[in-house]
């Protein structure tokens, strides 16, 4: 179960900043194994990974040291009750903003409703506990300070009724702290920390700043278990602990998985 305070937060707001969540071990291998995917070349790549530019495609599924972060302690309860105990992982790629070299770009203000339709993102409180469909972890294994860039979001954005006016904020469109319009908040997660946030919540990036670092993170995407969506690929799936690749199995609209009834 989520704490009293975690579920009002992100009620409100409609993301959680966990801070220091991974232990120094865990953050540690987990860093190590995603700077070995990063600076593997392409040719030696296992077979199913590959970088689409700073996205590095199944990354969770590099190194069990990414993979179990999927079912971490510290996000577990939160993706168990935000699913109502129906979660399935269907994505996991990690994400690197490589040290700026004049030509980062922003991430442009948006939102499942935005990409896809008012329908496609179900968010609603029943019985004292908080449900949505679609929603994201985000473990971070470098430190992302004030004035670097990154995570953009609108606090509250996920309860909105009204269609967010195309003008608003920029245009969608923040280039710099200098620019932030009222209303938009730049989160800056510490290495270890953990943000999740619903999809219905309007996010986007800032351009990474630093010259001499980079931001590094894994983006777990998490479903309710019976959304069709595209299934990971056999030799992904098969690099994947019994527990994960559970996780990331469809199933039916009462069935209960084994790793949500023991745990």
């Amino acid at each position: 179960m989520m704490t009293e305070e975690q579920r009002y937060l992100f009620d409100l707001n409609g993301y959680l900043h966990i801070p220091k969540a991974l232990s120094e071990g865990e953050l540690e291998a987990a860093r190590e194994a995603a700077e070995r995917y990063i600076n593997t070349a392409p040719d030696d790549l296992p077979e199913g990974f590959s970088a689409e530019g700073k996205r590095h495609v199944h990354g969770f599924a590099f190194d069990p040291a990414l993979g179990r972060l999927a079912m971490h302690p510290a996000i577990w309860p939160i993706v168990k009750e935000l699913t109502n105990n129906k979660p399935r992982l269907t994505s996991g790629s990690l994400v690197v903003d490589f040290p700026n070299t004049g030509d980062s770009e922003p991430l442009r203000l948006h939102c499942a409703r935005d990409d896809f339709g008012w329908d496609a993102v179900r968010y609603e409180v029943r019985d004292g506990r908080v449900f949505c469909d679609d929603l994201v972890a985000f473990p971070y294994f470098t430190d992302v300070n004030a004035e670097d860039g990154g995570l953009l979001v609108v606090p509250g954005s996920h309860k909105s009724y009204f269609q967010r006016p195309p003008g608003l904020f920029n245009n969608g469109v923040v280039e710099s702290l200098d620019d932030l319009p009222d209303g938009v908040v730049n989160v800056t997660p510490k290495a270890g920390d953990f943000v999740v946030m619903n999809e219905a919540l309007t996010h986007g990036a800032l351009p990474w700043q630093p010259a001499d670092r980079l931001r590094m993170f894994l983006v777990l995407r998490y479903h309710i278990q019976y959304r069709s969506i595209k299934d990971f690929p056999e030799v992904i799936s098969g690099r994947l602990s019994p527990e994960i690749r559970e996780l990331t199995a469809r199933a039916g609209y009462t069935d209960v998985k084994g790793i949500v009834r023991d745990g």
